[in-house]
């Protein structure tokens, strides 16, 4: 019988944020739970770490050069010809996905046979008619469930945060069942509910917590708000002068925040990884109760990282550990499939290695566009020959990147610059020190610069001449490939 899957994606959540990775102040009892009977993934990595390209490659599998989305940008038609969802619904699977997609127009199946949603605030949405002439309120299917519950008037918006950027953190101002994270795990099980019996199932239930708004039900935010936190890591390489700019400004991407308020965006951030935590929980119990539990592989990971004061940076989409470094587990609850129950792997993965992953523990065929690698061998512990690292990127004006890593060392690029950062992530996992400038480190510095010229090689925007990196070329977060396909 083929197994159900059960995809299961946060939004913005750091790779350290679990208590079986010792951190010193989240806990996560379940995902501890999940890890600790299932295959934890030391050094899984977002190619892109911000919500578009991130989610694209989970669901076609390719690799950013491909799906053609190297920045953040919304209204981009999602054509592609090979997705998850509609693969597995190939193979006589019932696909659901629940939550999350950000996908253009947002109500895309994707492949999917039903989907209910919620992105999250999205400025894009609640602007002028796209040229699919959406309404907001055909975007969000939570908005919908939450204005029957809470009254006609409630928004997202109600409790006055920001819901993309803000390090304001603040109580969930209404009743905690009505809570995006509960509203998800309620609506995932009701689709165990009303699923087809007689097909095995593939589940996306997809957070937008802890991404913010900080707004965590009063229980969660109780825990952690009067806790003093442990100080963010701040390199010597870092723009103090930068950061001191950014002060006060509460949507900021980098900025030296007030030590209390601080301390309160890590309690709430924290106090959201808990809640979901708990939900989670929830939503393993439903299937328990279903009686699908042990027939079920289950995948968490998240879609990129939050850097949270790391370098006074906030957000993602910098190449740093906190941003596009994510949690990664696979489990097998019943057993069925052969992984090695409590193992770690300290391989490079990243995410377009979900989709063939998936469809390998399916049976169903991973069409040839399909550029990920399956985990199952390295979670069964078969020797397999694999990539040696993880090449990112990521489009964002002064700020865009390049770097490649295995885990063990990482190298950067700014392609508006040409500044280089080189670190010994075992010596160093903070990135506290830039090693690129170090005579010690000079020759293996250019290999790592070779293995990015060997990636960058031949795309459009030039970053390559005369077999050196070009700083200064042009970026815009959406290859010319995907624009033309779009036409």
């Amino acid at each position: 019988m083929k197994p159900n899957l059960l995809l299961i994606t946060v939004d913005q959540m750091r790779f350290d944020c679990l208590s079986i990775q010792d951190h010193p102040v989240v806990e996560t009892p379940n995902l501890d739970a999940l890890a600790n009977s299932g295959v934890l993934f030391n050094n899984a990595y977002s190619a892109t770490p911000v919500c578009i390209p991130a989610r694209a490659a989970i669901m076609t599998g390719m690799g950013q050069r491909s799906h053609g989305r190297v920045g953040y940008a919304d209204g981009i038609p999602w054509t592609y010809e090979h997705m998850l969802a509609g693969e597995l619904a190939k193979g006589d699977y019932h696909t659901q996905c629940v939550g999350k997609m950000h996908v253009y127009p947002t109500r895309n199946l994707c492949g999917f046979h039903n989907i209910v949603l919620h992105d999250g605030y999205l400025h894009h949405n609640r602007k002028a008619a796209t040229a699919y002439g959406e309404h907001f309120d055909q975007c969000d299917d939570y908005l919908q469930w939450l204005r029957r519950m809470a009254g006609s008037d409630a928004d997202l918006t109600d409790h006055g945060l920001d819901c993309n950027a803000s390090t304001v953190a603040r109580a969930w101002h209404l009743d905690e069942g009505l809570h995006p994270t509960n509203w998800t795990v309620s609506e995932s099980i009701d689709f165990l509910r009303r699923r087809d019996p007689g097909k095995p199932f593939f589940l996306w239930t997809s957070f937008v917590r802890p991404h913010s708004p900080l707004d965590p039900p009063a229980a969660y935010f109780d825990l952690y708000k009067n806790i003093e936190m442990p100080d963010s890591p701040v390199g010597d390489w870092v723009d103090e002068a930068a950061a001191e700019k950014g002060r006060f400004n509460p949507t900021t991407v980098v900025g030296k925040l007030p030590k209390r308020r601080l301390n309160l965006a890590k309690a709430g951030y924290y106090a959201l990884i808990t809640h979901l935590d708990d939900q989670i929980g929830r939503l393993l119990n439903a299937l328990q109760e279903y009686n699908v539990l042990d027939n079920t592989l289950i995948l968490f990971t998240s879609d990129h990282g939050e850097l949270m004061g790391d370098h006074h940076f906030f957000r993602k989409g910098l190449p740093y550990e906190g941003s596009a470094k994510i949690p990664f587990i696979i489990c097998d609850p019943g057993g069925k499939l052969g992984l090695r129950a409590g193992s770690l792997v300290d391989e490079p993965i990243e995410l377009r290695d979900i989709m063939p992953t998936l469809l390998e523990a399916a049976g169903a065929p991973i069409p040839k566009t399909v550029e990920g690698k399956s985990l199952l061998p390295l979670c069964k512990g078969e020797g397999t020959e694999w990539r040696s690292y993880v090449h990112g990127e990521m489009a964002m004006g002064e700020l865009s990147n390049q770097y490649v890593t295995d885990g063990k060392v990482k190298y950067i690029w700014y392609s508006q610059t040409g500044k280089e950062q080189f670190f010994d992530l075992l010596k160093d996992p903070q990135e506290l020190t830039n090693q690129a400038e170090r005579p010690e480190r000079a020759a293996e510095a250019a290999a790592w610069r070779e293995a990015l010229i060997r990636e960058l090689e031949g795309r459009e925007e030039g970053f390559i001449g005369e077999g050196r990196l070009i700083a200064g070329r042009p970026v815009k977060p959406i290859l010319n490939q995907l624009t033309f396909s779009n036409r």
